[in-house]
């Protein structure tokens, strides 16, 4: 019989969505449970709120990790920089969507604000993250933007605006493309159906669900046939 040993220990990485903002846009601090050390995917707005539940989890946040570039996923960084000390990173080819986000928020919400500092970095695809024993790989999936990105880890994938539970992302504003969002739907559907996704609004799902389910790229969704190009 095989003798267990109750002394070791299970890594792994922890994830809290915080919703943020007026466009209940998600916020991801996902750590290793050992280190302690983690980071930010998106920082959509409510910097306080942020750092709040990173205090509260006790970790340290040196990084953030951006889907893209919308106003409504990038209004805390300056913040969160100036008070956590961390640098935050960006798919370079959403740096022109970064550079207008408070326009962008002027003119969507009537509301005055500042711009967020130039990136520190920037990830391309296949880069890989590591937060203590674990790695985070880096997809570009773009459509909704240019550089839109999503973050893979051994069991889940953060979409940004690309994959919702439901539904996909807008392809209509500046810099989308449908062809492009297509493909990197098919991307993401090709990961296994127990992947969990979490997307830059709502609630979490799965890829298996999404594949059956979402009717844009379900078994009857709308762009089902075109999806497989």
């Amino acid at each position: 019989m095989k003798a267990f040993n109750f002394l070791e220990v299970v890594v792994m990485l922890l994830i809290e969505r915080i919703v943020v903002g007026p466009l209940m846009s998600n916020v991801y601090l996902v750590f290793d449970n050992i280190t302690e050390e983690g980071i930010l995917i998106d920082a959509g707005d409510d910097p306080d709120k942020i750092i709040k539940i990173i205090e509260k989890n006790n970790v340290e946040v040196k990084r953030v990790y951006l889907t893209h570039g919308h106003f409504d996923h990038v209004l805390a960084i300056r913040e969160l920089k100036d008070y956590l000390e961390c640098r935050f990173y960006i798919h370079q080819d959403d740096l022109p969507i970064l550079e207008r986000a408070a326009e962008s928020c002027k003119k969507l919400l009537g509301r005055e604000c500042s711009n967020p500092p130039s990136p520190d970095g920037y990830v391309k695809d296949g880069d890989e993250i590591t937060i203590g024993e674990n790695k985070i790989k880096v997809l570009h999936t773009p459509g909704h933007t240019p550089g839109s990105v999503s973050y893979l880890t051994d069991d889940s994938v953060f979409t940004g605006d690309t994959l919702f539970a439901g539904a996909i992302g807008r392809h209509d504003f500046p810099g989308g493309s449908l062809d492009q969002l297509l493909n990197s739907l098919n991307k993401l559907l090709s990961l296994p159906d127990n992947y969990s996704v979490y997307p830059g609004h709502g609630p979490s799902t799965t890829i298996g669900v999404e594949k059956i389910y979402n009717p844009f790229i379900g078994l009857r969704g709308l762009y089902r046939e075109s999806k497989k190009r």
